[in-house]
Formats: structure tokens, C-alpha cells, sequence
């Protein structure tokens, strides 16, 4: 009998379901012109992010939809005629109004009263960051409708490589603060209609993001400029430097400077990182939805090519300034500390060949207070000698005390100068273990 196979025996990885699941992350919303699609993104991270969230499924529950599940990063409702998608994201989240009224709009994005509530009632505590006002048409006269709302100096139109669209804008803000894109249908299916906007959607988005990291590099620049410069200063009194105290001052300053450096370093590193990776992106989107050159205008990829480029080698040449300049700042410090090393052992060498002396010197005083010494005692002893020889010669017995004390004296002397040369080797004995077992 023929069963079949599951997976209830295997020990499935804990990843794996999410893993699987982020190949249908985002899936494209199937769309019909004419619509308009409203994208605001906030920058948000951390307690703000998780705050937003909140704020998110709440607005949900009021409306009775179902909140997104918990580690979800993606969901949608629909309220009456408005769909709502919401995107969290790393550094940001995304909250995209899809209106859909049936009919043309009298005027570019204009939506009715109770969308804009609805859309006013959703607030967020992050940073906004982008916010677009991007409509679908049913029309063949693109190019027309492209030059009658878009500035002509700015603006830029692309066939879209997946069938019979054109999109159109001219990168500005608006009165009301919106970015403006346009997108003509000339016979795209809904499903090829929402991908096409959700593209185009990501590369405004990005677009934006990317260029992030310009303010950081020019906020970065005269900081580097300065370490660079005051670099080349370093190394030139570095040449000269002979003194101590001096080399240990510039050590320090270079210390200085490398922490001054590696602290911007490492303040910019996530955020030139991450206008890269999105320049990427912003670069892999053009290239799916883009099919060629209207009418002379630019297209996408060669107006931003032209805006965005510079700024990203901006950000490319500050981070490597940085990576160099540490580089530098390293060798340099080694080169300044390897000298002060030297100039301490120099130093330590001068010390140990004084010490030296001096010891020398202390052993020949030592010496020359040891003979005194024995002279001195064996003075005392002899004295204390003739003393005894005295008294004897008083108390009777045949001993002539000058004679006696006369031939006392080497003996004295030889007996106190071996036991005062005992006792100093006996010290020197001591001190010799005493500095082994140190």
C-alpha cells in the first residue's frame, strides 16, 4: 500500500519555515488604473520601531482588520476602498495607501476626504523620511501628460521593459511635500501593473535613503581634513624630534587623532554601508522596469546616474580616506613608539652603567671603612687587652705589660680582620640566594 512520505520523522531546522517564507515576502499587489498609491517611509529603530508597530496593529484592531502576527514584517488591509501596506525594514518602515476610485482624478493624486482621514488618523512616531504621491493612468498620451505636470528641465521618462507603460517624473517635492511619479498604462496586466508600481515605489524609496550618506561624508570631511593635515605635521616634527618628553607629546597627539578618527569611523560605517547596499538596490530595480529612451528625454538610470553617483563616490572616498588615514595613524604611532622605546632603553642603559659606578665606588668605601674598622676594633681589643695584662702584672704574676700587649697586637688584628671577613661573606651569601629565589 503506497503512503505518502512526510516529514514528521525529521528534525526540522528552527529557520526553516522562515527561511521558506521570505521568498513570498511582499508580494506584489495586483492593480487596475487608475489608482493612486500614496508611499511615506520612517526612519525607525529600536523602541521606536517596536512603538510604531504597536501603533500599527492598534489602528488595525480599531478598524477591525487582523494585526500582522508577531515577527511579522509585512502585512495588508483593506478599509473600504483603501488597501494599506505596511513594511518594516531594518532601519525603517513603509506605509503604502493604494486608493482606488474607479474613475480619473480631476487633479494629479487627489484622493476623497475619507482616505485622507484615514490616513491622517495612522501617526508614527519616526522620522519621515519619504513621502510619494505616485499615479496610474489608463492613457497612450504619456509623454503628453508627463510634460504638462512635470518641470521639463528635471524631468525623466522610461518605456518599461515588461509591456506598454511609461514612467515619468521629476525627482521635486511638490507644495504639499510629495515626490510625484507618474505612470501611464498603455495595456499592462494587473499583476505586471503592481509590480511595475512597487518598483518604481522601492527606487524613489531608496533613491532617497542612499543619499543618506552624503550629509554624513560632509560632515566627516573637515574633521578628516584636519587629522590628515595635522598627519603630515606629526611626521614632519617627528624628523627632528630628539627629545624625549617631546617624541612621548607627539605620541600622545597621534594617540589622539586615531581616536578622533575611529570614532567617526565607526559612526559611519553602518550608515555608508547601508547607502551602498541601497544604491545597489536602486540600481537592480532600474534595470528590470527600464526598456529604453522617449522622445529625448533622459531616463531614469542616467538622471539619477548623474546625481546619485557623485554622491555615492563621496561616501566610497570618505570611508576610504578613513581606512587609510588609520592605516597611516597606526604606522606612524608604531614608528613614533618604537623610537621612545629606544630612547627608554637608552635611558635605562645610562642608569644601569651609573648605578653601576656608584656600586663600584661603594664597595671601595665599603672597603676602606672595613679596614678602618678592623683598625679601630682591633685598637679597642688590644687596649682591653692591656688592661687585663695590668692587672695581671699588679696582681703579681711575671708579666711585663707593654711586652705582652706588643705581641698582641697581629694577633688581634689578624683575629678581628677574619671574623669581619666571615661575616661579610656570610652577607653576601644571603643576598646571592635571596636574589635567586627572587
Amino acid at each position: 500500500m503506497n503512503r505518502d512520505l512526510d516529514l514528521a520523522g525529521f528534525e526540522l531546522h528552527p529557520q526553516r519555515g522562515a527561511v521558506l517564507g521570505e521568498v513570498h515576502a511582499r508580494p506584489f499587489t495586483r492593480l487596475i488604473a487608475p489608482v493612486t498609491v500614496l508611499r511615506f517611509a520612517f526612519l525607525s529603530q529600536g523602541e521606536v520601531a517596536a512603538a510604531d508597530r504597536q501603533k500599527f496593529v492598534a489602528f488595525c484592531m480599531s478598524h477591525g482588520q487582523a494585526p500582522p502576527d508577531a515577527g511579522t514584517k509585512h502585512h495588508q488591509v483593506t478599509i473600504d476602498t483603501t488597501q494599506l501596506r505596511w513594511e518594516q525594514h531594518s532601519e525603517f518602515s513603509t506605509f503604502t495607501w493604494i486608493v482606488s476610485s474607479g474613475t480619473p482624478a480631476r487633479r494629479f493624486g487627489e484622493i476623497g476626504d475619507q482616505s485622507a482621514a484615514l490616513i491622517r488618523s495612522l501617526s508614527q512616531s519616526g522620522q519621515l523620511l519619504v513621502a510619494v504621491k505616485l499615479e496610474v493612468e489608463q492613457t497612450s498620451a504619456a509623454l503628453e501628460r508627463a510634460q504638462e505636470l512635470f518641470e521639463r528641465g528635471s524631468l525623466a521618462v522610461a518605456a518599461v521593459r515588461s509591456g506598454p507603460a511609461v514612467v515619468a517624473s521629476d525627482f521635486r517635492s511638490d507644495d504639499q511635500g510629495f515626490v510625484r511619479i507618474l505612470v501611464c498604462n498603455d495595456g499592462l496586466s494587473p499583476g505586471r501593473l503592481g509590480a511595475l508600481v512597487q518598483r518604481v515605489l522601492e527606487i524613489e524609496t531608496y533613491r532617497t535613503l542612499a543619499l543618506l550618506g552624503l550629509p554624513a561624508a560632509l560632515e566627516l570631511a573637515p574633521s578628516v581634513d584636519h587629522i590628515g593635515r595635522r598627519l603630515v605635521e606629526v611626521l614632519e616634527e617627528m624628523q627632528g624630534a630628539e627629545d624625549l618628553k617631546l617624541n612621548n607629546h607627539l605620541l600622545t597627539e597621534l594617540t589622539a587623532l586615531a581616536a578622533s578618527l575611529e570614532r567617526g569611523a565607526a559612526g559611519s560605517l553602518f550608515r555608508f554601508g547601508a547607502s551602498r547596499a541601497y544604491y545597489e538596490i536602486v540600481q537592480a530595480r532600474l534595470a528590470v522596469i527600464e526598456g529604453g529612451e522617449i522622445a529625448g528625454y533622459p531616463t531614469w538610470s542616467s538622471f539619477l546616474a548623474r546625481r546619485m553617483a557623485p554622491a555615492m563616490r563621496t561616501c566610497a572616498t570618505m570611508e576610504d580616506r578613513q581606512a587609510d588615514l588609520s592605516i597611516k595613524l597606526a604606522r606612524a604611532a608604531d614608528l613614533l613608539r618604537t623610537r621612545v622605546d629606544v630612547e627608554l632603553e637608552e635611558q635605562n642603559r645610562d642608569l644601569l652603567r651609573s648605578m653601576d659606578e656608584r656600586t663600584r665606588l661603594q664597595l671601595r668605601l665599603q672597603s676602606t671603612v672595613e679596614g678602618l674598622s678592623v683598625a679601630a676594633i682591633g685598637y679597642y681589643v688590644v687596649s682591653l687587652f692591656g688592661y687585663l695584662a695590668k692587672g695581671a702584672h699588679d696582681g703579681g704574676l711575671h708579666v711585663e705589660p707593654s711586652l705582652a700587649t706588643a705581641i698582641f697586637v697581629p694577633v688581634a688584628v689578624a683575629v678581628v680582620w677574619i671574623v669581619t671577613r666571615n661575616i661579610r661573606r656570610r652577607h653576601l651569601k644571603h643576598d646571592e640566594r635571596s636574589g635567586a629565589h627572587d
